[in-house]
């Protein structure tokens, strides 16, 4: 009986120095990253547990943590909200123009346009809400209030100088169409040809074209970039501290005098002349921010990994 040896394992690639330094610095700038976010996590833990563990009388308003930041995710959340159900339609129907629509030399002229606008300060867009947008709104929300009052969304009394929650987050808007606008436009620029050409061969129109071949390809970078827009919106500081006349208090009056302020406006007002527990309340307000902002993002994530096996060879 003959028995056959195994044939003798080829012998490992040498690793070349570059890779080994690529691979090293890769590796390490990976955990960087998670040392920073252990350690930004561990200081607002450490900082916001004396408003945790101190006397409801003693943070600001007399009602203990709880009371203090509701108002503040609320506005946090509902700025959030409407910045992004009008900013993402508005993004999508703007990409799908550009790739599939415009001249090619406009085209190329809208995605600059829109990329430039990413790249303008907080501080301008918070200037231009409060100094146009804001006064332009004001006869709309007399409007609203007249004739949609019966809405809670619009009970009044409007605002007679426009700085509400809905010019906040109608700026918000303007601020985060240019991130989804590109993400979307990279994505529908990636749909399969094979599968536009062939519905165009079909007989389709180029708008049933997009809705069977292009929508569902790039609907998981459309949900990316509408995530990644929520969390700019979820974090902006100067542009909705200009804008909000915020007084506290949990309401959905969109054009009232009385709004809910945010976590990050707060912050940003209140920090300067805080002292002693005062400043462990904010801190406790930005450790719900960040918890509320990873949040979203590890739901972005698991929404964009359940569609990362379609393929355009499927």
């Amino acid at each position: 009986m003959t028995t056959t040896d195994a044939p003798p394992a080829p012998p490992r690639p040498r690793r070349r120095p570059g890779d080994r330094i690529f691979a090293g610095s890769a590796t390490g700038a990976g955990i960087l990253i998670l040392v920073v976010l252990a350690g930004v996590a561990a200081f607002l833990v450490s900082e916001a547990w004396p408003a945790v563990v101190a006397p409801a009388e003693d943070i600001p308003g007399g009602d203990g943590l709880t009371a203090y930041i509701a108002p503040l995710v609320f506005g946090t959340l509902l700025a959030a909200v409407i910045a992004l159900l009008v900013a993402t339609p508005l993004a999508v129907a703007i990409a799908l123009y550009i790739t599939y629509y415009a001249p090619p030399r406009l085209a190329t002229l809208m995605g600059y346009v829109m990329d430039l606008l990413a790249a303008i300060p907080s501080i301008v867009y918070g200037f231009w809400g409060i100094a146009a947008l804001a006064p332009a709104l004001v006869p709309f929300y007399g409007w609203a209030e007249e004739h949609l009052g019966f809405l809670p969304f619009f009970a009044g009394p409007a605002s007679v100088t426009g700085r509400t929650m809905l010019t906040a987050g109608l700026v918000l808007a303007i601020m985060i169409l240019p991130i989804i606008s590109a993400i979307s436009r990279e994505v529908f620029g990636q749909a399969p040809a094979l599968h536009r050409e062939a519905a165009l061969a079909l007989g389709a129109t180029r708008w049933e074209m997009i809705r069977m071949a292009v929508l569902p390809y790039g609907r998981s970078g459309v949900i990316g970039g509408a995530m990644l827009g929520l969390g700019r919106a979820l974090g902006e500081t100067l542009a909705v501290a200009l804008v909000l006349s915020g007084s506290g208090g949990i309401t959905v009056n969109l054009i009232g005098q009385s709004n809910p302020s945010t976590i990050a406006a707060n912050v940003a007002l209140k920090f300067p002349e805080s002292t002693g527990i005062e400043v462990n309340a904010l801190i406790a307000s930005g450790l719900a921010l960040f918890v509320i902002t990873f949040a979203v993002n590890m739901f972005a994530r698991w929404i964009v990994n359940r569609r990362a096996d379609f393929s355009g060879a499927n």
